[in-house]
């Protein structure tokens, strides 16, 4: 099946521009006959020549916040989807954005609805996205819809910046600790290894451990390099296959030093203020509890939603399921099981989510004190080792001389 361009015009004489699937040319102008439309031209889509590297094109979650944010402006103003996208893709600063707003623009045009137009490009729009706009399509109430959204990807957006600043000290003190050791073993080891050389004795455990690794970087340094490269590349491949990223998410869970407690709440969290968003748009129950599961970031939070799915069809409650899954504590299913019994289960999701965000906030900051003085100690230990090393052999020959 290739893509076509076409050129249209409606029976009110109305002009329509677009791109189309089909087996042929043929198939194409009997499609657009179907919709009412007196077909003017159709060709074939020319592809770029140029190497584009797919993996690479993605859409900050700023930019598109901004897209949904100034979209729900424009159509509450009154003003129509198709000329608020013309606007938006004439100002966006992302090219792979407006590359996307094009390209939906044009399918809006050809006549399909703008939920199924956002649908075709999933690395750009999510489900949580997408469903709450064909609620807002179906309610009439899409501008509000897309504020709604906004307002999700703010308070997501927030909650992964809280994650990212509590893990630069961390990051910044361990590369740190590598650059000096690396130099040390590079430039200061040597220097002690000549000396070692020369006196003829048998050198302790330790300095050998670090003769080694010295030599090591400054004779094979690349292995070091490849041997880094491998288990980073390993890592990733592990915890994004479908056995690995089970693992991985249980081991998140378990980690010690408060990093399982702020996975915990920062999964409960996100979890609440989606479903809330969800279930305050109008979006059926299940289908919210579906894309919630797709849009967790945590298979254990994903396993759950299956099992209050599945109770959900049976005609039991959410409370009941959630409450053993380890990951939500009892103060969240009690408050869900009150919000299904009083019928304000969103008020409630929304007061859960911003008691767990206060509630990761404070657990960040707890976790970075307790990381300060570790990273100190690990730090400290390096250096330490690395003079004991050095200079207990020099401490050996002069009791010899003694």
């Amino acid at each position: 099946m290739s893509t076509f361009v076409f050129r249209a015009v409606d029976l009110a004489g109305v002009k329509a521009r677009g791109e189309v699937e089909g087996d042929s040319k043929q198939a194409v102008s009997d499609q657009l006959k179907a919709r009412g439309l007196i077909v003017l031209d159709i060709a074939d889509k020319h592809r770029s020549k140029e190497i584009e590297l797919s993996f690479l094109k993605k859409v900050k979650l700023d930019d598109l916040t901004v897209f949904a944010r100034q979209l729900a402006t424009m159509i509450s103003s009154g003003m129509s989807i198709l000329r608020a996208l013309y606007v938006l893709e004439e100002q966006s600063t992302s090219k792979f954005l407006k590359e996307t707003i094009v390209a939906v623009r044009r399918d809006v045009e050809a006549g399909l609805s703008f939920s199924d137009s956002l649908e075709r490009h999933p690395k750009v729009f999510n489900p949580l996205f997408i469903a709450m706009v064909r609620a807002g399509e179906t309610g009439g109430m899409l501008e509000g819809s897309l504020a709604r959204v906004a307002d999700q990807m703010e308070t997501d957006n927030a909650l992964r910046k809280k994650i990212r600043s509590a893990m630069v000290y961390p990051t910044l003190v361990i590369s740190f600790a590598i650059v000096v050791l690396v130099a040390m073993a590079a430039f200061v080891i040597p220097v002690f290894a000549e000396i070692f050389k020369s006196s003829g004795s048998e050198l302790p455990a330790i300095t050998q451990v670090s003769l080694g690794f010295s030599n090591l970087v400054t004779k094979a340094g690349y292995v070091l390099v490849i041997g880094g490269v491998a288990i980073v590349f390993s890592f990733r491949k592990w915890k994004g296959s479908s056995w690995g990223r089970p693992q991985w998410d249980r081991i998140r869970l378990r980690a010690p030093m408060k990093i399982g407690t702020v996975v915990q709440e920062v999964a409960v969290a996100r979890w609440s203020r989606t479903l809330a968003s969800l279930t305050a748009a109008g979006v059926p129950l299940l289908q919210s509890l579906e894309i919630v599961g797709k849009t967790a970031g945590n298979v254990v939070l994903e396993n759950a939603m299956a099992d209050v799915i599945a109770s959900v069809k049976r005609g039991g409650t959410l409370s009941a399921p959630l409450a053993k899954t380890p990951i939500f504590p009892q103060m969240v299913t009690q408050m869900v099981a009150v919000g299904e019994e009083t019928g304000a289960l969103d008020a409630m999701l929304g007061r859960i989510a911003d008691f767990y965000e206060e509630r990761v906030d404070a657990s960040v900051k707890a976790l970075t004190s307790i990381m300060e003085p570790i990273m100190i100690i690990v730090i400290g230990g390096i250096v330490g080792f690395v003079v004991v090393s050095m200079y207990l052999p020099m401490f050996q020959v002069y009791e010899h001389i003694q």
